[in-house]
Order: C-alpha cells, then sequence, then structure tokens
C-alpha cells in the first residue's frame, strides 16, 4: 500500500507511492482541497493537467448535499464527479471546532445542527465510516476530536481521549466491511507532548494504513509546531504515510517533508486564488493593487502555467476588478501549478540527493503580502 522509493542522504525526507483502488499516489503529496466534490473555479480536466495525483472531499458536506443515496445511484464519488483518480475524504472532524457551537461532543459520537438548516443530526465513529464507504472514496480518514491552541490542559485530555475512542471503534467496524479502501487514524494532542505521544501510541495499538497528524497549524508558536512534527515523525512507523493536516505555507511544508512528512492538504493556494492573492517564486502579489493597472509582465516569469503564458497582471487586474469569474479560474490556475510544480520538484530533488540544496532556494519566496 505505501512503498519508499527514495531517501534523503542528510535529512527524513523521502518519496514514495501510495497505491489505492484509484491509482498510485507519489509522494511528497499535496491534495486539492476538493469539499464539494469539486477544486473550487477548476473543470477536473485542468486539476489532472496541473498534476494532481487526488483531490479531498469533505464526508460531512457530501452527506448534507447532494446526500448519500444521490450518490450511491450515480454509482459512487468518483462516478458522480467524474474525477477517475484516487480521493482522500476527510471525516468532518474539523468541523466539529468550526461549527462550534453548533456541536456536542459525546464519548460515543457527536451532534450536529445542520449550517444549513439546523437539522439535528447525531454520527458516531461508525457513521462516519459508513458515510465514507458508501462514498467509496480511496482514503478514509477516522473521526477525530480536537480542541484549538491555546486550551486548557483538562480539555485537551478529553480530546484525545474520545479521539482514541473514536480511532478504535472505526477500525473494528472498518475491518468487518468487505472494502479494499484504505483507512487512515488521526493523532491529537495539539503541542502538549505526553497527550501527542500517548494518542500516537493509541493509534499504533490499533493499526491503520496511514497516521495524521491533526489540530496543529492553528495558532500555536512555530518552534513548538516543528518539535511535534519532528518528534512524532519518531514514533510513526516508517513503512506507513504520515498526513500533516491542513499545512499550507511553503516554508512550513519544506520543513515537514525534511522531518519525514509525506502528504499535506489546505485551501491556501486556491482560496487565495480567488481572493486576489498570488504565489510566485518573487513573493505575493495582490493583484487588485493599482500599480498593477498596466503591468504588462506575466504574473511569474519563471512559470510555465497557461495564465503566465497568455495573460498579463494588467488584465488579471481588470478581471478581479471587475469581478469576472475568468479571474478566478486563472488565478486558481497559477496558485495550483505554483504548489503542484513545488512538489514535483520535491521529490525530484530527494530522488536527486539535492534536497537541501532545492531547500534552500525555495525557502526564499517571500511569503508575506506585497505593500501598497
Amino acid at each position: 500500500m505505501f512503498e519508499i522509493t527514495a531517501e534523503d542522504r542528510e535529512s527524513s525526507a523521502r518519496t514514495g507511492i501510495i497505491t489505492t483502488p484509484h491509482g498510485k499516489i507519489s509522494t511528497p503529496a499535496f491534495a486539492p482541497v476538493a469539499s464539494q466534490g469539486t477544486v473550487k473555479a477548476l473543470p477536473h480536466s485542468i486539476v489532472e493537467n496541473l498534476g494532481a495525483d487526488l483531490i479531498l472531499v469533505n464526508a460531512y458536506h457530501l452527506y448534507l448535499r447532494p446526500g448519500l443515496e444521490t450518490i450511491r445511484k450515480m454509482g459512487g464519488v468518483h462516478a458522480f464527479t467524474s474525477w477517475r483518480k484516487p480521493i482522500l475524504s476527510d471525516s468532518g472532524g474539523f468541523q466539529i471546532y468550526s461549527l462550534t457551537p453548533l456541536v456536542k461532543v459525546k464519548t460515543n459520537g457527536v451532534q450536529f445542527a445542520s449550517h444549513l438548516d439546523g437539522t439535528k443530526i447525531f454520527l458516531t465513529p461508525e457513521d462516519v465510516v459508513d458515510i465514507q464507504h458508501k462514498l467509496g472514496t480511496d482514503i478514509m480518514m477516522v473521526l477525530d476530536y480536537f480542541r484549538p491552541y491555546p486550551a486548557a490542559k483538562g480539555d485537551m485530555v478529553e480530546a484525545v481521549n474520545i479521539t482514541s475512542v473514536w480511532a478504535k471503534k472505526s477500525k473494528d467496524h472498518f475491518s468487518r466491511l468487505n472494502t479494499d479502501q484504505l483507512l487512515w487514524g488521526i493523532s491529537q494532542g495539539s503541542v502538549e507532548w505526553d497527550l501527542r505521544r500517548r494518542s500516537i501510541e493509541d493509534l499504533l495499538k490499533i493499526g491503520f494504513d496511514g497516521y495524521a497528524l491533526g489540530g496543529l497549524g492553528i495558532g500555536e508558536p512555530k518552534s513548538q509546531f516543528f518539535d511535534i512534527v519532528e518528534k512524532s515523525n519518531t514514533l510513526l512507523p516508517k513503512d506507513k504515510p504520515r498526513y500533516l493536516m491542513g499545512i499550507g505555507y511553503i516554508k512550513d511544508i519544506l520543513r515537514a517533508v525534511e522531518l519525514g512528512v509525506d502528504f499535506f492538504d489546505c485551501v491556501l493556494p486556491t482560496r487565495n486564488a480567488r481572493n486576489g492573492t498570488i504565489f510566485t517564486t518573487q513573493g505575493k502579489i495582490v493583484i487588485k493593487n493599482k500599480k498593477y493597472e498596466q503591468d504588462g509582465r506575466p504574473l511569474d516569469a519563471n512559470c510555465r502555467c497557461y495564465t503566465c503564458q497568455n495573460f498579463s497582471r494588467a488584465y488579471l487586474r481588470h478581471l478581479y476588478e471587475r469581478n469576472e469569474i475568468t479571474s478566478a479560474i486563472l488565478n486558481t490556475i497559477h496558485n495550483l501549478h505554483f504548489y503542484l510544480d513545488i512538489f514535483t520538484k520535491i521529490r525530484h530533488s530527494i530522488q536527486n540527493n539535492s534536497y537541501k540544496i532545492m531547500k534552500k532556494t525555495l525557502m526564499n519566496i517571500k511569503e508575506e503580502d506585497d505593500n501598497e
């Protein structure tokens, strides 16, 4: 299911292949977020041509709309969306955090008040496995519970305890299903190492196809964040993929890869594109700024994407200012190409034993906004 194909000589970075029912995923991998079954502003053909091996959908959102029965009648989520490559489904654990106070967490499950119409919904960890099984996604995530930084130690303990109970229930239920889907566990504990370690150890006792670090990148100091990632990766099995959930800044990704992380997802490139913030090798561009009004240059002279090969900053500013749909399309093409191209460079550099040199170059990219 996971094969390591190359290892960096000077760090814990490695390349690998995750084999799923709908194809292979080359790691380190970045999953474009397609919560509703689509990467916003782009048809699947463009996402695939940009180099994506998979997309990430949200089980909670698809459960509410269009609903499991509709997706089942359409032949499962791959047929429904016409995305034929691998799909990872997020369990909805993040919505427990983001929809608070519409959520009540109990040991046996979670009660949601739908953000659409307020309908009360109670889901057990087993229900969440069933939802993803019926969707037919390739990689399923267990239901988890986290408390954002900072939180009282007692609240963190409760979150870890519930996450472990839910993980065991999820795996027991999954084991009774006749499926070749993969099930990945999620550890919690924020930056409290004693809790994070216990969470990981609980998951290892249960046994999963892959292991994720959840509840990070939400306000904790960077030094503590990376300390937890490094320590966690010393515990996680080498022969299983490691997933750092929701992390999208390039410098953070490069450091995490160096520590042995294989898998990432984030809305950063696509959401920023729709909001007019563009990532380039020279730093961020906020395309609405007046200084681009008559700027005939491409977004990034070093970029080979469709947007940069055909359109000027002036034209892209015009589209954004006029609120044209094409603005979101062209900006998203560039930002997603920028990210996926960096992951291609990461994989190649590890395979060529030049990761340290490549990382040094990319770490010079400015990630702060331009000022106007």
